[in-house]
């Protein structure tokens, strides 16, 4: 069954200017570190959003503005992330669950939704595998589903040698770099992109470290309702997922249109609309 709906508009220009004008910065223990999150607040229902690696919590902030008039949404810093801890280890996918349990616990949050991209959704997927009566609901976007292979490429690669190339840079130069990179992005969400870029460890790419949790797997032990998203240029395929969503007649899809891996980036308004859409029904 395909999931797929109209258009929420944003005014990111707009947006950018108001920023973080009510929202909170706390932290929590959990798991013998310090994790840190940015919280829109509310009587509201929760909405977790896990960020991917090289990224942070504040990443989230367009998704985030979107859902705040209804969900009280947190964002957490990943260990390794941001300006939660960085510990010498722990960098696994069971590890960055565990962490996603302990804030849930740790702020008492009572049954919220886990929206996850890339790391963070396979991390989401992870959680609603071993932790289902926590949550009312999962959404992955575009997450890490890739195949043993393509992990130890990944690992093999030179994407830790270039993060650490890329410390040594100017936040001034961070930003210059992914301005060329995308340049239909707000100045501002380009700040917000490259200061993460400079907040993530070198610890944190162990997460790269093969083998990965069988996500095939993991989707069909998934019991709560879930929503699959996907670029047509990102790392989950048509044909994957409509694998995984006959393994899990819970497992809604969607197609994002002319969106990479970064999906929730490159088409902001329409993967916002599949998001509320899908929480509301």
């Amino acid at each position: 069954m395909a999931w797929n709906n109209g258009y929420i508009h944003i005014d990111q220009e707009k947006l950018f200017k108001e920023i973080m004008t009510h929202w909170t910065s706390a932290y929590i223990h959990s798991n013998n570190i310090r994790i840190h999150y940015t919280r829109t607040g509310g009587n509201k229902p929760p909405v977790i959003l896990l960020h991917g690696l090289m990224t942070s919590g504040l990443c989230w902030t367009l998704l985030a503005r979107a859902l705040e008039n209804e969900y009280d949404v947190i964002m957490p810093d990943s260990r390794g992330h941001g300006l939660s801890d960085v510990p010498e280890t722990g960098y696994q996918y069971a590890d960055l669950a565990n962490d996603v349990v302990g804030l849930i616990r740790s702020l008492k949050l009572k049954a919220p939704v886990l929206i996850g991209h890339s790391m963070g959704g396979m991390t989401a997927a992870v959680v609603a595998s071993l932790n289902p009566t926590l949550l009312s609901r999962v959404i992955l976007a575009d997450p890490s589903f890739i195949s043993p292979a393509l992990q130890l490429e990944v690992y093999q690669s030179d994407v830790a040698s270039q993060h650490k190339k890329i410390l040594s840079w100017s936040l001034k130069e961070v930003m210059a770099d992914a301005s060329k990179r995308h340049p239909t992005r707000p100045a501002a969400l380009i700040e917000i992109f490259s200061h993460a870029r400079l907040q993530t460890s070198m610890q944190a790419f162990e997460v790269l470290r093969p083998p990965n949790p069988d996500f095939r797997e993991l989707i069909q032990s998934i019991t709560v309702p879930g929503l699959l998203l996907y670029g047509d240029r990102g790392v989950v395929s048509a044909d994957i997922a409509k694998e995984l969503e006959g393994l899990n007649p819970g497992l809604l899809t969607a197609a994002v249109p002319n969106a990479g891996h970064s999906l929730h980036m490159d088409q902001p308004e329409h993967f916002a609309r599949l998001v509320k859409d899908f929480l509301s029904c």
